[in-house]
């Protein structure tokens, strides 16, 4: 059931991590971000929408002749040409083909050619961290995604900071006045990376009610979403004690960091790869503590995976921590240690 009224914006039964964080603090700067880059006609329709209901959006849907959406946590709504919630297609503002091309446009500032490599990947990063998903028609060059010939669809996921999320999590994070390395897993929209964030602000900073002294960390931000940096900096607050590689291959970057800025925190999000493993050794091989994220259920089955799984056989690890969404996105469903004993569970 939704009740809209003029001061609020309710989703009652699902999300209510959305109205307290978001809702209630009025949370719609990060919308200046995304009008820049919208087409003038979904910029106009999205300055009509309720502040409320602006403050509470995690991704704004557009597809070629599908209704213009907006995706509020677990829940989705259509808007209208005049920027009101409607349940009828019929109702809906129906993107065009000519919003996506415009809108692909300012993302590229007129130049697909520098965003070309991100293309491939299916996905741009734009300031603020935020990352604009791409679908439509694929161009090959010897079997290898080359480009997008035609694009049909795009997903704008919104990054926000959400200073304080970590809080229940923090101690959990030390043994012996020492801080020790920690996966965090989560399905996609969980908030893996935004606790990710807050993690990295407060160990950077120091804690003081657990007597933690501020740590150096080096991030490897590979698609710009943790530190949203503009021209190398970061935008989003993480803290006094953070350098930054930003745009840059996990592995590669880690053992950069290693090299020559002396990190005691390595932090980076989404692993996967056999390189990305095996960075991940060389690191605490070094003494290095790693925080990361990676998508997936639980710490069962990261294990069954090539790669980042036997990190988890071999406990590289001595940390788990694992979201959801289910009553609220960004649920701390559990955290174990390495070996398997339970923490602490929802």
């Amino acid at each position: 059931m939704r009740i809209f009224t003029n001061n609020a914006f309710y989703l009652f039964g699902i999300n209510d991590f959305i109205y307290h964080i978001y809702v209630k603090k009025g949370d719609v700067n990060v919308m200046k971000d995304i009008y820049p880059v919208l087409a003038p006609q979904l910029a106009s329709i999205l300055q009509l929408v309720q502040a409320d209901i602006l403050g509470a959006v995690t991704e704004i849907r557009i597809r070629t002749l599908k209704p213009l959406m907006l995706v509020l946590g677990n829940e989705d709504i259509m808007l209208s040409a005049a920027g009101q919630v409607t349940k009828s297609s019929h109702e809906a503002y129906l993107c065009t083909e000519d919003d996506l091309l415009k809108t692909l446009q300012l993302i590229c500032k007129n130049s697909r050619y520098a965003v070309e490599e991100e293309l491939r990947l299916g996905f741009i990063t734009i300031k603020g961290g935020h990352r604009v998903g791409l679908c439509g028609q694929i161009a090959l060059e010897q079997s290898r995604i080359k480009t997008f010939k035609h694009i049909s669809g795009m997903n704008i996921r919104l990054a926000r900071e959400v200073k304080g999320c970590s809080q229940k999590v923090l101690s959990y994070l030390f043994e012996n006045n020492q801080i020790v390395s920690t996966l965090i897993i989560s399905p996609p929209r969980c908030g893996k990376t935004t606790l990710l964030r807050d993690i990295i602000r407060n160990i950077s900073k120091g804690i003081e009610c657990l007597g933690v002294k501020g740590l150096q960390v080096g991030i490897v931000d590979e698609r710009s979403e943790v530190a949203a940096c503009q021209n190398g900096v970061p935008t989003v607050d993480l803290g006094p004690r953070v350098d930054v590689l930003d745009a840059c291959p996990k592995a590669s970057g880690m053992l950069m960091l290693i090299r020559s800025m002396g990190p005691e925190v390595l932090a980076t999000d989404e692993l996967g790869r056999q390189e990305d493993a095996i960075a991940v050794q060389e690191a605490l091989h070094a003494g290095v503590s790693v925080i990361a994220t990676v998508h997936g259920k639980d710490e069962k089955e990261i294990k069954e995976r090539p790669y980042i799984g036997d990190l988890v056989k071999n406990h590289y690890f001595q940390r788990y921590i694992i979201l959801d969404n289910t009553p609220k996105v960004g649920t701390v469903r559990r955290i174990s240690s390495g070996t398997g004993k339970v923490l602490y569970c929802l």
